[in-house]
């Protein structure tokens, strides 16, 4: 049964506030403090108790008392605003008095790392997003945000992937449908078609084509396709057996001694036609790239594990080329980020920006006074559509033009300092990357990469928020 909060506080509580009755001032940074108050709201602990409740039919009512929604939330808040990973949440928390008091676990005993993994999926992006308005909603009641201002920009999330060369995913394919066959066949016995490892051809071929690489010219290019056509056979050959292996299941040639086993069985057929699906494109794409010259093959396979990742150029010079998916990043005043949002393709940046602002005017009630982008974002009709819309000051750049009228209207005094206050959003992005985990996400699937970047904006708003805070009884 899920409960909103702890009903009790434990003798340790009791004890702490007894004899350190001012230990949160001593002990707390000042934005901690302010988060610590936000976090105690009851509209963001009852959207976290409310979707705990639909993980079973029962769970409102019935078994024994789980982790507190107010817990979860907190454990998840602390992980992204330090960056931690799950295993390191769980070893940090354990001797912190701090962090015990500010996940209000007080006394009790810290949940193991798995179960909170459990938790983050039990919420999903949609939830992730609700805690996220409501925490923008916060920004406004206490006047950090007012909504006069907003600026955007784009950048791309890492999905958790190594490089994707044809030979290296080749060889993922081989393995992973190996590793399924094996398990099919020690819960089955020896009935049917026996398994064939072909693990070790493929590692001696995935080497060959490696040092192939290595050298210039006609005669290493001769040994790489050599390579490839070793390796593609042996492929085909795996999935010619994984084949084999579905159809026996299917007819009950090979089943399971245990009800469990069935279970098992299903699963792993499962897994068996989905990654040989995958295997048959990235076959497809190799033959195309490698053997017939082809290097713009379209819907290339960049992983099988995180099959919505793109290959996307930024034009940055040290990494020309990167793998994962388009964020957009759009804020107001004081670092807040109003709203995210990953695409499941590229789109171009001018169609982002009055989508913007229509998203800024739905969450602040109020339509952007200035409007601030890249060269990216500009175009004729966003620039006519933008000023019916009632913005009095869009600066988006126009550099594809000379017109002098053009020029000089981007040389004004307001230009300028919106243009200097626009780059803050590639620092807030940086910031987003190094502090809160946005350079590579570490969820798997694209589920998993909406609930890290909801996540990380939160962690970054709550810093901001509680900063922002902070100095207010300095300042009066």
């Amino acid at each position: 049964m899920i409960e909103p909060r702890y009903r009790q506080q434990t003798l340790y509580e009791q004890a702490l506030r007894t004899f350190m009755p001012d230990h949160q001032k001593l002990l707390w940074e000042g934005w901690m403090l302010r988060v610590d108050e936000l976090l105690e709201k009851d509209e963001l602990v009852e959207i976290v108790h409310q979707a705990l409740q639909q993980r079973h039919p029962q769970s409102g009512t019935r078994g024994r008392m789980g982790t507190p929604a107010e817990v979860v939330l907190r454990l998840l808040v602390l992980k992204h605003l330090k960056d931690w990973s799950y295993e390191t949440l769980e070893k940090e928390v354990r001797p912190n008095l701090v962090y015990r008091e500010f996940t209000r676990i007080g006394g009790e005993r810290v949940p193991d790392a798995k179960t909170m993994v459990r938790w983050g999926r039990a919420l999903g992006p949609k939830v992730i997003r609700q805690i996220h308005e409501t925490v923008v909603e916060v920004s406004r009641e206490t006047r950090v945000v007012s909504g006069r201002k907003l600026r955007v920009d784009t950048t791309v999330v890492e999905t958790n992937i190594h490089y994707p060369t044809d030979s290296g995913l080749l060889g993922d394919g081989v393995r992973v449908l190996t590793r399924t066959m094996q398990y099919i066949q020690r819960e089955a016995g020896q009935a049917g078609t026996r398994l064939r490892n072909r693990l070790r051809s493929v590692k001696h071929r995935l080497i060959e084509i490696s040092r192939a690489a290595k050298g210039r010219g006609q005669q290493a290019e001769e040994k790489i396709q050599r390579g490839y056509e070793k390796l593609m056979g042996t492929t085909r050959q795996v999935l010619s057996q994984a084949k084999i292996f579905v159809e026996e299941v299917a007819s009950g040639i090979k089943q399971a001694t245990t009800r469990l086993g069935d279970i098992r069985l299903k699963a792993w057929v499962e897994q068996l036609k989905h990654f040989s699906q995958l295997t048959e494109r990235v076959l497809e794409q190799t033959k195309a790239r490698v053997l017939e010259g082809n290097t713009h093959f379209q819907d290339k396979v960049l992983s099988l594990f995180e099959e919505h990742t793109e290959a996307i150029r930024k034009g940055k010079a040290a990494k020309p080329t990167e793998f994962g998916k388009m964020v957009k990043i759009q804020e107001a005043e004081h670092q807040i980020i109003t709203d995210y949002e990953v695409f499941e393709k590229r789109p171009i940046d001018a169609e982002l920006l009055l989508p913007s602002i229509e998203t800024h005017q739905n969450l602040l009630d109020r339509l952007p006074r200035l409007v601030a982008a890249d060269a990216g974002f500009f175009s004729a009709d966003n620039q006519t559509q933008a000023q019916e819309k009632g913005v009095e000051k869009l600066a988006v750049p126009n550099k594809r033009t000379r017109s002098r009228a053009v020029w000089q209207h981007q040389r004004q005094r307001w230009f300028r300092r919106a243009q200097r206050w626009r780059v803050g959003c590639e620092g807030r992005i940086s910031v987003l990357k190094r502090k809160h985990g946005l350079l590579r996400c570490r969820y798997r699937g694209m589920d998993g990469m909406e609930r890290w970047v909801g996540l990380g904006a939160i962690a970054n708003n709550l810093i901001q928020i509680g900063k922002r805070l902070a100095q207010k009884p300095a300042q009066a």
